[in-house]
């Protein structure tokens, strides 16, 4: 890392998924214009960790920090934190809870929990007080390490950022009941990446990469079953370059090739 560069800060982003008439629909959210980071974009469920995530007496179900420190190139400590970033943050933005009253149960109605969600969401109540108040073990088999984006080092914020993904719990509703949302939806990664094609909607080259990856799946179970190779991945900012500001990303031309001509993205 360049000496000017501000450090990225460990983040979690969930891809939540469902099996459709169509195939494999994932839970998009367009976030609201005022947020300080990917204002508008669209996005999957996700956010920084918090210093409370990284409580070791959480309850837990699944492999053990160790092993997603393996998959994710990183402590254990960090690890733990950014498997409980990724329920909690999943549960605060969409209102889905990774999260069970067993080990190897889920709970069918996450809205019982509303008011414990609005807490988490502003910071008045963590994870681990949340889970021990109402007894229940976190879920972390329910998840699978996806891939790692970490923010140029021009930009003046900065995520190092591990994407999850997840099926959607039977019986729970994702929803769009959070302030960092303006618009939610289920679709298909293929419907997703039309849209953006037709400047519907911003993508950023990480979104923009997972749901071109998710089309190559039939169905959930095939998602949750492939193996990932994952590399930490650092897109170089080179601003005004030919109306490609960014490189040094899985198929970069391809992105800057569909990439809508109006998008902003283009002139950064």
């Amino acid at each position: 890392m360049s000496e000017s560069a501000v450090a990225a800060r460990d983040a979690s982003t969930v891809m939540l998924v469902r099996d459709g008439v169509a195939g494999i629909e994932v839970f998009l959210q367009r976030r609201v214009t005022g947020m300080a980071f990917a204002a508008g974009v669209t996005v999957f469920p996700g956010g920084g960790v918090d210093a409370t995530d990284g409580i070791a007496d959480i309850a837990w179900s699944g492999p053990e920090p160790a092993w997603w420190a393996e998959r994710f190139a990183t402590d254990e400590q960090t690890a733990q934190a950014l498997v409980a970033a990724a329920v909690r943050e999943t549960f605060e933005e969409c209102g889905v809870l990774l999260a069970g009253p067993t080990a190897d149960s889920v709970v069918d109605d996450s809205t019982i929990y509303r008011e414990s969600r609005g807490k988490l969401e502003r910071r008045e109540l963590s994870l681990a007080d949340f889970l021990a108040a109402e007894g229940l073990v976190l879920r972390a088999d329910l998840l699978r390490p996806w891939s790692n984006w970490i923010t140029p080092e021009a930009e003046p914020r900065r995520y190092d950022t591990r994407f999850f993904v997840a099926v959607l719990p039977q019986g729970q509703i994702a929803d769009g009941a959070t302030t960092e949302a303006a618009h939610v939806a289920w679709q298909t990664p293929q419907d997703a990446l039309a849209s953006w094609r037709a400047g519907e909607h911003v993508l950023m080259p990480p979104t923009w990469s997972q749901l071109d990856a998710l089309c190559g799946f039939a169905d959930t179970a095939a998602v949750l079953a492939g193996e990932r190779d994952i590399t930490p991945i650092m897109p170089v900012y080179s601003p005004g370059a030919e109306g490609r500001p960014l490189s040094n990303f899985p198929d970069n031309e391809r992105y800057f090739a569909e990439l809508p001509q109006q998008s902003a993205l283009r002139g950064r």
